[in-house]
């Protein structure tokens, strides 16, 4: 890969790019959020933080260089129920009933993936870290930096996201292989494995609707991990369901590691970072804080004091 300048690229046939282009506007940014200190040395020291180890062009699966992403929010002035009548008809954005707070989610993040390598993920509540990877994922477009993606992606970013409530679970296990690019027989020899593992029964030819959030959890993570991705992301997929199911999913990631497929997990649990990822990637305000060794990383994460730290706006 090279080329590294404000765009998101695939190398290859299936890589893909995700970068700052012309077609979405940028958003001004306003004063900085209060930062810890950890991320504003962080951010003053240029290039990506990895430590120190050379990664040849070759080996390099996810590669994200000053990466930005903001998002607008828009807040209700008014919460009385008079209010709320005197609001009807009128626009969303109306300065008088709204306003509107851009959230700088992302604040110059880079670093590298190795192929076949897991990236564990920490930071607290509205540290940045699923907007980041809806930035890897193409999801979310940059506001400046690049990120390139070399190979087929398969994300998880929030259980069930991308299915359609109206859809038997059957039949959403059909959109998301061809979403992934799998052929209709690829689907039906995968598909009894994904039953069985999800472990919804007879309920896979019920709506979606009709699932309860761990059911629809468990069959969201039997797809995900079904499609044969070079690269897998995952936000807080290994917390869905019971004991048993935790279990079977954490063998399920075993798996794919020992297949050597790269991936990148958002978790909030310390033990599955900890026993999964090669490097740990700790995220503050929008900003990375510390890439290194699992142990050293999340033992510094979980000393810091909590209060204020990590989080946006």
């Amino acid at each position: 890969m090279s080329d590294l300048d404000a765009t998101t690229t695939q190398a290859g046939p299936d890589a893909s790019s995700h970068d700052a282009g012309s077609d979405e506007p940028r958003s001004e940014r306003g004063p900085d959020a209060e930062v810890p200190p950890e991320a504003e040395a962080a951010a003053a020291s240029p290039g990506a933080p990895d430590d120190g180890r050379p990664i040849r062009d070759e080996d390099v699966a996810i590669r994200v260089r000053d990466l930005h992403i903001s998002y607008r929010s828009v807040l209700d002035k008014r919460q009385t129920l008079r209010g709320r009548i005197n609001r009807i008809g009128r626009h969303r954005d109306d300065p008088d009933t709204s306003m509107v707070k851009i959230v700088h989610a992302v604040r110059g993040v880079s670093f590298d993936v190795s192929r076949g390598e897991v990236l564990g993920i920490v930071g607290h509540n509205g540290a940045g870290k699923s907007t980041m990877l809806r930035g890897i994922a193409g999801i979310l477009p940059p506001d400046e930096g690049r990120v390139e993606v070399a190979g087929q992606v398969s994300t998880l970013l929030a259980l069930g996201v991308g299915f359609n409530n109206k859809l038997s679970g059957r039949e959403n296990i059909l959109v998301g292989g061809l979403a992934a690019g799998l052929s209709r027989r690829e689907i039906d020899e995968r598909a009894d494995d994904i039953i069985d593992f999800s472990g919804v029964g007879d309920f896979i030819d019920m709506p979606l609707r009709t699932y309860s959030s761990g059911m629809r959890g468990r069959l969201a993570f039997a797809v995900s991990t079904a499609m044969d991705p070079d690269i897998l992301l995952i936000d807080e997929a290994l917390s869905a369901g019971d004991a048993d199911f935790r279990e079977k999913a954490a063998d399920r990631m075993r798996t794919l590691l020992g297949e050597g497929r790269t991936i990148v997990l958002v978790s909030h649990s310390m033990n599955s970072v900890r026993d999964l990822s090669d490097r740990v990637l700790w995220l503050a305000a929008g900003r990375v804080v510390e890439v290194g060794a699992p142990d050293e990383v999340i033992q510094r994460y979980q000393s810091a004091d909590d209060a204020g730290r990590g989080r946006v706006g």
